[in-house]
């Protein structure tokens, strides 16, 4: 049976984890609770917004348990030497662009490459291939898009937020109305590619190459792993920590000026 009852999970953890809290907050207060999630098969980027008792009841996972889980990591993993959730929107933005769309924009052509290569070589025995291969085409285009909405809109915004509450000017009305609007854009197309990821990683048993593949097989199904593995921090980074942050302030600037 599973366990929902908060006088059941022990008060001991070193983060205050109860079964009303989001997946997402955890995961931002301590980068090293994902690894938990991930082994339960639990998205906690894309769909952060879930509570400790709403993925225990999907996961048939008991809340204490998976808190004694979260916390043996923190215990006796290594401590997150820099904290995200301390850096300021302006830093946070600009390491998003620079190390994960960075990541995005070098791997891309290089997996295009090898799933090219591997559909024309493996094709005809493998002709999941295909699918795979259409699939990253599809992320690519996708995360294309993505990354130049937020580098063109939504950071430059977000940076002026931050500079105008610096300095006590006024803000800027954005054309997009209200900071909301697009995040929620970008959160859309993040569970977008979250699902694409899950279809790939079906599609490839988990990365697992076959028995007959080549070097470019296995570097290829690395390579994918690395970039969901990737793509995961990065919409984390976004979902949880930039996004609530840059709509908190949006509200705090509007409540001054009003």
């Amino acid at each position: 049976p599973l366990s929902t009852d908060r006088s059941l999970v022990p008060t001991t953890f070193p983060m205050n984890i109860t079964p009303d809290r989001t997946i997402g907050s955890i995961v931002a207060e301590d980068f090293r609770a994902a690894s938990v999630f991930t082994r339960h098969g639990i998205d906690f980027c894309c769909k952060g917004g879930r509570t400790v008792e709403e993925v225990c009841r999907g996961k048939d996972l008991d809340t204490a348990t998976l808190g004694r889980e979260i916390t043996e990591v923190l215990q006796h993993g290594r401590p997150t030497v820099d904290d995200p959730t301390t850096w300021t929107l302006t830093h946070l933005a600009e390491h998003i662009e620079h190390v994960h769309h960075g990541y995005v924009n070098d791997r891309t052509p290089v997996l295009l490459q090898y799933l090219a290569k591997l559909c024309k070589v493996h094709g005809a025995e493998h002709p999941e291939l295909f699918d795979i291969t259409r699939e990253f085409e599809a992320c690519a285009g996708a995360m294309a898009m993505h990354m130049k909405k937020e580098e063109l809109m939504l950071f430059p915004f977000i940076k002026r937020m931050e500079l105008a509450q610096r300095e006590g000017s006024p803000v800027p009305v954005p054309h997009f109305g209200t900071v909301e609007n697009p995040v929620n854009m970008m959160k859309h197309e993040h569970e977008e590619e979250g699902e694409r990821f899950q279809r790939i990683a079906a599609l490839t048993d988990r990365y697992t190459p076959p028995s007959d593949g080549c070097n470019t097989y296995r570097a290829a199904y690395a390579l994918l792993q690395e970039f969901e593995q990737d793509l995961h921090r990065h919409i984390h980074l976004e979902n949880n920590i930039l996004f609530p942050k840059a709509m908190e302030l949006e509200r705090t600037l509007q409540h001054a000026s009003a």
